[in-house]
């Protein structure tokens, strides 16, 4: 038996039970998907916005130094 089938038949058994609400599954549903959320995100590494906007306009800096520099060399170049 595979976990999601483990996991359906732990609800049924509980709501034949009586002992479940479906606000009591929504609720668990829901935070089992949060957690399996937060598994993916940190598997993949993933930055923040504040991280990624920060790296950005480091990029864009140097980016305008290469070109700043590349100009330079074509003048004493020439």
């Amino acid at each position: 038996m595979n976990k999601s089938e483990k996991f359906l038949k732990v609800i049924s058994d509980l709501i034949e039970n009586g002992i479940l609400t479906s606000k009591d599954i929504r609720k668990e549903i829901h935070t089992d998907l949060k957690f399996r959320k937060q598994k993916i995100v940190n598997m993949l590494d993933l930055v923040t916005r504040e991280e990624f906007e920060v790296l950005k306009k480091i990029v864009q800096k140097q980016d305008k130094l290469i070109k700043k520099f590349k100009k330079v060399k074509k003048v004493k170049k020439s």
